[in-house]
C-alpha cells in the first residue's frame, strides 16, 4: 500500500502546482462540478484534506466539509492542509484506520483510493476549469482509470457520485480518459 500513499502525495503535489497558479479573478469561473465554481470547488478539497487528516490523526474535528476553509488566502489554506493531509497518511497506522464519510465508515485501504479519486480528481477539474491541464500527470491519471476500472465503480454510480460512463477517443490523454470514464464533461 506504499504505493497508494505516493500516489496520495503524487496528486496533492499535482493539484499544489495547479492551485498555486490560479489567480484570484479565475476563482469566480465555472468547473466540471455543476454549480460549483473555482472557490467553492477548491474549497471543498481543502476541507476534505483537513477532514482526512483529522481523522487519520483521531482528532475530533468540529467543522463541516463546506465550510469556510479558504479564508482571504486560497493558495496557503491549500499548502497547509496539504502538509498535514500528506503527513497524516504517512502515519505508521494510516492504512489500518477506519475513516467515516458521509456514506458510512471504511477501512484505510478504501478511504486511501477514495482520498486519491477525490484529490486527483478536483485537481483535474481545477486544471480544467483554470486552462492549466499541462499540468497534470498523466501517467498518475491513466493509473487511476486502471484502479478504477478493476475496482468497478458500478455501485457508485448509482448514487451520482460518478455518471455513465462516456466516449473518449483513444487518442485523447490520459486526464480525459479517466474524466470520461468518471462520466464527466467539460
Amino acid at each position: 500500500m506504499n504505493a497508494m500513499i505516493n500516489r496520495i502525495d503524487h496528486a496533492i503535489d499535482m493539484t499544489a502546482a495547479v492551485v498555486a497558479g490560479i489567480p484570484a479573478d479565475r476563482m469566480s469561473a465555472p468547473t466540471p462540478c455543476v454549480e460549483w465554481d473555482v472557490h467553492y470547488l477548491l474549497n471543498h478539497l481543502v476541507g476534505g484534506m483537513n477532514i482526512f487528516a483529522a481523522q487519520l490523526e483521531r482528532e475530533d474535528l468540529d467543522r463541516d466539509h463546506h465550510d469556510d476553509w479558504l479564508g482571504a488566502d486560497p493558495h496557503g489554506a491549500y499548502a497547509a492542509a496539504a502538509v498535514a493531509d500528506s503527513a497524516a497518511w504517512h502515519l505508521p497506522d494510516a492504512l489500518e484506520q477506519t475513516v467515516r464519510l458521509g456514506f458510512g465508515v471504511v477501512p484505510g485501504p478504501m478511504a486511501a483510493v477514495i482520498h486519491l479519486t477525490e484529490v486527483l480528481v478536483h485537481g483535474i477539474d481545477l486544471a480544467i476549469a483554470t486552462d492549466r491541464e499541462q499540468l497534470l500527470d498523466q501517467q498518475l491519471c491513466g493509473e487511476m482509470l486502471a484502479i478504477m476500472r478493476d475496482m468497478g465503480i458500478e455501485n457508485f454510480r448509482t448514487p451520482g457520485m460518478f455518471g455513465p460512463e462516456l466516449p473518449a477517443s483513444g487518442d485523447a490523454p490520459a486526464h480525459r480518459k479517466l474524466f470520461a470514464y468518471l462520466g464527466r464533461t467539460w
